[in-house]
Protein backbone atom coordinates (compact mmCIF):
# COMPACT_ATOMS: atom_id res chain seq x y z
CA UNK A 1 0.00 0.00 0.00
CA UNK A 2 2.64 2.15 1.08
CA UNK A 3 4.53 1.75 -2.27
CA UNK A 4 1.24 2.19 -4.33
CA UNK A 5 0.75 5.59 -2.83
CA UNK A 6 4.09 6.76 -3.00
CA UNK A 7 4.56 6.17 -6.30
CA UNK A 8 1.77 8.73 -6.80
CA UNK A 9 3.13 12.09 -4.91
CA UNK A 10 3.87 14.57 -7.33
CA UNK A 11 2.88 12.62 -10.39
CA UNK A 12 0.81 14.54 -12.58
CA UNK A 13 -2.83 12.75 -13.26
CA UNK A 14 -5.58 13.35 -15.53
CA UNK A 15 -8.92 11.96 -14.54
CA UNK A 16 -12.00 12.05 -16.66
CA UNK A 17 -15.32 11.65 -14.72
CA UNK A 18 -14.17 13.19 -11.36
CA UNK A 19 -17.36 14.93 -10.53
CA UNK A 20 -19.48 11.68 -10.12
CA UNK A 21 -18.74 8.69 -7.12
CA UNK A 22 -15.88 6.73 -8.46
CA UNK A 23 -14.05 9.87 -9.76
CA UNK A 24 -14.37 11.95 -6.68
CA UNK A 25 -13.74 9.05 -4.19
CA UNK A 26 -10.44 8.43 -6.45
CA UNK A 27 -9.65 12.21 -6.94
CA UNK A 28 -9.59 11.86 -2.92
CA UNK A 29 -6.90 9.11 -2.89
CA UNK A 30 -4.91 10.61 -5.16
CA UNK A 31 -5.05 14.19 -3.20
CA UNK A 32 -4.26 12.29 -0.16
CA UNK A 33 -1.42 10.83 -1.81
CA UNK A 34 0.32 14.08 -2.93
CA UNK A 35 -0.73 13.68 -6.69
CA UNK A 36 -0.98 16.55 -8.65
CA UNK A 37 -4.60 15.83 -10.03
CA UNK A 38 -6.42 17.44 -13.12
CA UNK A 39 -10.23 16.56 -13.40
CA UNK A 40 -12.67 16.84 -16.50
CA UNK A 41 -16.00 16.01 -16.25
CA UNK A 42 -19.31 17.28 -17.06
CA UNK A 43 -21.29 19.01 -13.57
CA UNK A 44 -22.31 16.71 -10.62
CA UNK A 45 -24.59 13.91 -12.11
CA UNK A 46 -26.71 13.93 -8.86
CA UNK A 47 -27.64 16.81 -6.52
CA UNK A 48 -26.52 16.48 -4.03
CA UNK A 49 -23.34 15.02 -5.04
CA UNK A 50 -20.02 13.65 -3.11
CA UNK A 51 -18.18 15.74 -5.15
CA UNK A 52 -20.19 19.25 -3.87
CA UNK A 53 -19.84 17.50 -0.49
CA UNK A 54 -16.60 16.58 -0.40
CA UNK A 55 -15.46 20.45 -1.87
CA UNK A 56 -13.07 18.09 -3.64
CA UNK A 57 -12.87 21.14 -6.53
CA UNK A 58 -10.80 23.06 -3.78
CA UNK A 59 -8.06 20.58 -4.02
CA UNK A 60 -7.60 20.13 -7.45
CA UNK A 61 -8.15 21.79 -11.05
CA UNK A 62 -11.27 20.81 -12.00
CA UNK A 63 -12.54 20.95 -15.47
CA UNK A 64 -16.08 21.16 -16.22
CA UNK A 65 -16.18 19.80 -19.71
CA UNK A 66 -18.23 17.26 -22.23
CA UNK A 67 -15.93 14.30 -23.15
CA UNK A 68 -17.63 14.58 -26.59
CA UNK A 69 -16.33 17.80 -26.57
CA UNK A 70 -12.67 16.63 -28.51
CA UNK A 71 -10.80 20.05 -28.70
CA UNK A 72 -11.51 20.91 -25.34
CA UNK A 73 -10.73 17.80 -23.69
CA UNK A 74 -7.01 17.52 -26.30
CA UNK A 75 -6.29 21.11 -25.30
CA UNK A 76 -7.16 20.16 -21.16
CA UNK A 77 -5.41 17.19 -21.79
CA UNK A 78 -2.17 18.99 -23.27
CA UNK A 79 -2.28 21.79 -20.89
CA UNK A 80 -1.88 19.71 -18.01
CA UNK A 81 0.64 17.21 -19.10
CA UNK A 82 -0.35 14.46 -17.24
CA UNK A 83 2.43 11.59 -16.81
CA UNK A 84 -1.13 9.01 -16.24
CA UNK A 85 -4.68 9.24 -17.55
CA UNK A 86 -7.63 7.65 -15.63
CA UNK A 87 -10.51 7.41 -18.07
CA UNK A 88 -13.64 7.08 -15.95
CA UNK A 89 -16.19 9.29 -17.80
CA UNK A 90 -19.25 7.39 -18.89
CA UNK A 91 -23.27 7.36 -18.74
CA UNK A 92 -23.24 4.83 -16.63
CA UNK A 93 -26.78 3.44 -15.99
CA UNK A 94 -28.60 0.94 -17.89
CA UNK A 95 -31.79 1.93 -17.57
CA UNK A 96 -30.69 5.50 -18.74
CA UNK A 97 -28.89 3.45 -21.88
CA UNK A 98 -32.62 2.52 -22.75
CA UNK A 99 -33.71 5.95 -22.66
CA UNK A 100 -31.01 7.53 -24.38
CA UNK A 101 -28.96 5.32 -26.34
CA UNK A 102 -27.87 7.82 -28.71
CA UNK A 103 -26.15 10.07 -25.96
CA UNK A 104 -24.54 7.15 -24.28
CA UNK A 105 -23.16 5.35 -27.34
CA UNK A 106 -21.65 9.16 -27.97
CA UNK A 107 -20.42 9.62 -24.49
CA UNK A 108 -19.03 5.92 -23.96
CA UNK A 109 -17.92 5.28 -27.24
CA UNK A 110 -16.81 8.23 -29.09
CA UNK A 111 -15.90 9.88 -25.66
CA UNK A 112 -13.38 6.87 -25.13
CA UNK A 113 -12.01 7.35 -29.13
CA UNK A 114 -11.69 11.61 -27.57
CA UNK A 115 -9.59 10.82 -24.87
CA UNK A 116 -7.02 8.60 -26.39
CA UNK A 117 -6.85 11.25 -29.38
CA UNK A 118 -5.97 13.52 -26.53
CA UNK A 119 -3.49 11.07 -25.29
CA UNK A 120 -2.29 10.92 -28.98
CA UNK A 121 -1.78 14.34 -28.57
CA UNK A 122 0.26 14.50 -25.71
CA UNK A 123 4.17 13.76 -25.08
CA UNK A 124 4.08 13.08 -21.50
CA UNK A 125 1.47 10.32 -21.14
CA UNK A 126 3.26 7.36 -20.25
CA UNK A 127 0.49 5.33 -18.52
CA UNK A 128 -3.21 5.04 -19.63
CA UNK A 129 -6.25 3.00 -18.22
CA UNK A 130 -9.58 3.43 -19.61
CA UNK A 131 -11.86 1.78 -17.18
CA UNK A 132 -15.36 -0.23 -18.37
CA UNK A 133 -17.38 -2.81 -16.69
CA UNK A 134 -18.25 -6.22 -15.85
CA UNK A 135 -20.86 -5.89 -18.30
CA UNK A 136 -18.32 -5.84 -21.27
CA UNK A 137 -19.04 -9.56 -21.55
CA UNK A 138 -21.48 -11.93 -23.69
CA UNK A 139 -23.54 -12.81 -20.54
CA UNK A 140 -24.06 -16.47 -20.66
CA UNK A 141 -25.72 -16.46 -17.29
CA UNK A 142 -23.08 -19.03 -16.09
CA UNK A 143 -22.00 -19.40 -12.92
CA UNK A 144 -18.58 -19.15 -12.70
CA UNK A 145 -16.63 -15.94 -13.26
CA UNK A 146 -15.99 -14.25 -16.51
CA UNK A 147 -12.10 -14.18 -17.72
CA UNK A 148 -10.18 -11.36 -19.55
CA UNK A 149 -9.82 -13.53 -22.45
CA UNK A 150 -13.98 -14.33 -22.78
CA UNK A 151 -15.95 -12.61 -25.73
CA UNK A 152 -17.25 -8.78 -25.47
CA UNK A 153 -20.83 -8.21 -25.94
CA UNK A 154 -22.59 -6.56 -23.81
CA UNK A 155 -26.44 -6.74 -24.52
CA UNK A 156 -28.40 -3.35 -23.45
CA UNK A 157 -27.10 -0.24 -24.81
CA UNK A 158 -24.64 0.69 -22.08
CA UNK A 159 -23.32 -2.48 -21.81
CA UNK A 160 -23.10 -3.00 -25.83
CA UNK A 161 -21.22 0.68 -25.56
CA UNK A 162 -19.01 -0.50 -23.00
CA UNK A 163 -17.64 -3.50 -25.13
CA UNK A 164 -17.43 -0.97 -28.00
CA UNK A 165 -15.06 1.49 -25.32
CA UNK A 166 -12.94 -2.38 -25.51
CA UNK A 167 -12.73 -2.37 -28.43
CA UNK A 168 -11.60 1.21 -29.03
CA UNK A 169 -8.72 1.18 -26.98
CA UNK A 170 -7.57 -2.38 -28.04
CA UNK A 171 -7.63 -0.94 -31.50
CA UNK A 172 -5.86 2.15 -30.52
CA UNK A 173 -2.89 0.65 -28.52
CA UNK A 174 -2.35 -2.12 -31.93
CA UNK A 175 -2.80 1.05 -33.90
CA UNK A 176 -1.30 4.07 -32.85
CA UNK A 177 0.45 3.48 -29.44
CA UNK A 178 2.41 0.57 -30.21
CA UNK A 179 6.03 1.71 -30.27
CA UNK A 180 8.29 1.13 -27.61
CA UNK A 181 8.30 4.67 -26.58
CA UNK A 182 4.67 4.82 -26.71
CA UNK A 183 2.21 4.75 -23.84
CA UNK A 184 1.13 1.89 -22.09
CA UNK A 185 -2.67 1.18 -22.54
CA UNK A 186 -5.17 -0.95 -20.76
CA UNK A 187 -8.66 -1.56 -19.84
CA UNK A 188 -9.96 -2.55 -16.46
CA UNK A 189 -13.30 -4.20 -15.64
CA UNK A 190 -14.73 -3.37 -12.46
CA UNK A 191 -18.19 -5.21 -10.50
CA UNK A 192 -20.87 -3.48 -9.20
CA UNK A 193 -19.55 -1.31 -6.75
CA UNK A 194 -20.61 0.26 -4.03
CA UNK A 195 -20.04 3.12 -1.28
CA UNK A 196 -20.97 6.06 0.58
CA UNK A 197 -21.72 9.02 -1.07
CA UNK A 198 -23.42 7.48 -4.48
CA UNK A 199 -27.11 9.62 -4.98
CA UNK A 200 -27.81 8.31 -8.21
CA UNK A 201 -31.07 6.62 -9.59
CA UNK A 202 -31.44 2.87 -10.46
CA UNK A 203 -28.74 1.89 -8.20
CA UNK A 204 -29.97 -0.57 -5.20
CA UNK A 205 -27.53 1.28 -2.32
CA UNK A 206 -28.33 4.46 -3.11
CA UNK A 207 -32.38 3.24 -3.50
CA UNK A 208 -31.75 1.48 -0.08
CA UNK A 209 -30.73 4.53 1.83
CA UNK A 210 -33.56 7.00 0.11
CA UNK A 211 -36.15 3.82 1.48
CA UNK A 212 -34.87 3.75 4.72
CA UNK A 213 -34.66 7.67 5.19
CA UNK A 214 -38.45 8.24 4.01
CA UNK A 215 -39.47 5.35 6.69
CA UNK A 216 -40.32 2.78 3.61
CA UNK A 217 -39.57 -0.66 2.74
CA UNK A 218 -36.83 -1.00 0.39
CA UNK A 219 -38.62 -2.15 -2.80
CA UNK A 220 -36.36 -4.50 -4.73
CA UNK A 221 -36.80 -5.42 -8.80
CA UNK A 222 -35.13 -8.69 -9.04
CA UNK A 223 -33.56 -9.70 -5.93
CA UNK A 224 -33.13 -12.77 -7.15
CA UNK A 225 -30.32 -11.38 -9.55
CA UNK A 226 -26.62 -11.99 -8.47
CA UNK A 227 -23.87 -9.37 -8.96
CA UNK A 228 -19.94 -9.01 -8.16
CA UNK A 229 -20.80 -6.20 -5.27
CA UNK A 230 -17.77 -4.24 -3.95
CA UNK A 231 -16.75 -1.45 -1.80
CA UNK A 232 -15.48 1.48 -4.15
CA UNK A 233 -12.17 1.37 -2.36
CA UNK A 234 -11.56 -1.92 -3.92
CA UNK A 235 -11.59 -1.55 -7.52
CA UNK A 236 -10.20 2.07 -7.25
CA UNK A 237 -6.89 0.56 -5.58
CA UNK A 238 -6.97 -1.96 -9.10
CA UNK A 239 -6.94 0.73 -11.75
CA UNK A 240 -3.73 2.63 -9.52
CA UNK A 241 -1.69 -0.74 -9.17
CA UNK A 242 -2.41 -1.24 -12.77
CA UNK A 243 -1.62 2.46 -14.00
CA UNK A 244 1.32 1.69 -11.89
CA UNK A 245 2.71 -1.50 -13.24
CA UNK A 246 2.57 -0.63 -16.50
CA UNK A 247 3.90 2.72 -15.88
CA UNK A 248 6.92 1.43 -14.75
CA UNK A 249 7.08 -2.18 -17.05
CA UNK A 250 5.18 -2.20 -20.33
CA UNK A 251 4.87 -5.79 -20.20
CA UNK A 252 1.91 -5.47 -17.57
CA UNK A 253 -0.27 -3.61 -20.79
CA UNK A 254 -4.09 -5.69 -20.95
CA UNK A 255 -7.28 -5.83 -19.84
CA UNK A 256 -7.92 -6.72 -15.84
CA UNK A 257 -10.98 -7.99 -13.86
CA UNK A 258 -11.48 -6.17 -10.46
CA UNK A 259 -14.32 -8.08 -8.34
CA UNK A 260 -14.86 -9.58 -4.91
CA UNK A 261 -14.16 -13.01 -4.45
CA UNK A 262 -16.86 -15.82 -4.46
CA UNK A 263 -18.20 -15.12 -1.15
CA UNK A 264 -19.15 -11.29 -1.49
CA UNK A 265 -20.87 -12.20 -5.13
CA UNK A 266 -24.71 -12.04 -3.31
CA UNK A 267 -28.02 -11.54 -5.03
CA UNK A 268 -29.79 -8.12 -4.76
CA UNK A 269 -31.90 -9.79 -1.66
CA UNK A 270 -28.94 -10.81 0.09
CA UNK A 271 -26.92 -7.55 -0.09
CA UNK A 272 -30.38 -5.65 0.74
CA UNK A 273 -30.41 -8.25 3.99
CA UNK A 274 -26.82 -7.44 4.58
CA UNK A 275 -27.68 -3.30 4.63
CA UNK A 276 -31.10 -3.64 6.78
CA UNK A 277 -29.17 -5.64 9.67
CA UNK A 278 -26.41 -3.03 9.37
CA UNK A 279 -29.01 -0.30 9.35
CA UNK A 280 -30.72 -0.88 12.01
CA UNK A 281 -34.04 0.73 13.28
CA UNK A 282 -36.30 -1.82 11.64
CA UNK A 283 -35.10 -1.51 8.27
CA UNK A 284 -37.12 -4.10 5.64
CA UNK A 285 -37.18 -4.96 1.90
CA UNK A 286 -39.80 -6.36 -0.19
CA UNK A 287 -40.11 -7.60 -3.83
CA UNK A 288 -42.27 -5.94 -6.30
CA UNK A 289 -42.45 -7.43 -9.81
CA UNK A 290 -42.27 -4.59 -12.86
CA UNK A 291 -44.26 -5.01 -16.37
CA UNK A 292 -42.06 -4.64 -19.08
CA UNK A 293 -39.25 -4.08 -17.19
CA UNK A 294 -36.20 -3.99 -19.63
CA UNK A 295 -33.85 -6.68 -19.66
CA UNK A 296 -31.08 -7.07 -17.25
CA UNK A 297 -28.18 -10.08 -16.54
CA UNK A 298 -29.45 -12.52 -13.95
CA UNK A 299 -25.89 -13.74 -13.01
CA UNK A 300 -22.60 -12.22 -13.75
CA UNK A 301 -19.16 -13.20 -12.02
CA UNK A 302 -15.66 -12.13 -12.26
CA UNK A 303 -13.01 -14.15 -12.15
CA UNK A 304 -9.57 -11.72 -11.18
CA UNK A 305 -6.96 -14.59 -11.06
CA UNK A 306 -4.94 -12.92 -13.61
CA UNK A 307 -5.34 -9.62 -11.42
CA UNK A 308 -4.38 -11.39 -8.54
CA UNK A 309 -1.47 -12.87 -10.10
CA UNK A 310 -0.05 -10.94 -12.45
CA UNK A 311 -0.46 -7.44 -10.55
CA UNK A 312 -0.31 -8.70 -6.70
CA UNK A 313 -4.12 -7.39 -6.67
CA UNK A 314 -6.41 -8.59 -3.53
CA UNK A 315 -9.84 -7.86 -2.51
CA UNK A 316 -9.52 -6.62 1.13
CA UNK A 317 -13.15 -5.51 2.08
CA UNK A 318 -15.45 -8.36 1.94
CA UNK A 319 -19.33 -7.11 1.29
CA UNK A 320 -20.59 -7.49 4.81
CA UNK A 321 -17.56 -4.73 5.63
CA UNK A 322 -18.54 -2.63 2.41
CA UNK A 323 -21.90 -2.56 3.47
CA UNK A 324 -20.93 -1.68 7.18
CA UNK A 325 -18.72 1.38 5.81
CA UNK A 326 -21.58 2.84 3.89
CA UNK A 327 -23.69 2.57 6.95
CA UNK A 328 -20.76 4.38 8.70
CA UNK A 329 -20.63 6.93 5.59
CA UNK A 330 -24.24 7.31 5.81
CA UNK A 331 -24.92 7.87 9.51
CA UNK A 332 -21.74 10.17 10.07
CA UNK A 333 -22.87 12.79 7.56
CA UNK A 334 -26.20 12.59 8.79
CA UNK A 335 -24.92 13.49 12.27
CA UNK A 336 -23.46 16.10 10.85
CA UNK A 337 -19.50 14.95 10.62
CA UNK A 338 -18.25 16.70 6.98
CA UNK A 339 -18.52 14.67 4.06
CA UNK A 340 -14.83 15.37 3.60
CA UNK A 341 -13.91 13.79 6.68
CA UNK A 342 -15.79 10.41 6.86
CA UNK A 343 -14.60 10.14 3.26
CA UNK A 344 -10.50 10.52 4.21
CA UNK A 345 -11.23 8.90 7.15
CA UNK A 346 -12.52 5.41 5.21
CA UNK A 347 -9.51 6.05 2.68
CA UNK A 348 -7.21 5.69 5.22
CA UNK A 349 -8.30 3.04 7.17
CA UNK A 350 -8.40 1.13 3.54
CA UNK A 351 -5.11 1.79 3.03
CA UNK A 352 -3.59 1.73 6.40
CA UNK A 353 -3.09 5.31 7.02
Amino acid sequence: MNDLLNFYKEKKVFLTGHTGFKGTWLSRILVLAGADVTGYSLEPPTNPSIFGATKTATQMKSIIGDIRDREKLVNAVKEASPDIVLHLAAQPIVRTSYKDPVGTYETNVMGTVNILEAVRACDTVKSFVNITTDKVYLNKEWVWGYRENEELCGYDPYSNSKSCSELVTYSYRNSFFNEETSPAISTARSGNVIGGGDYATDRIIPDCIRAVEAGKEIILRNPNSTRPYQHVLECLRGYLTLAKAQYENKSFVGSYNFGPDDESCVTTGELATLFCESWGDGAGWKNVSEANAPHEASFLKLQCEKSKKVLGWYPQWGIKQAIEKIVEWEKAVQSGTPAAEITDKQIKEYFGD
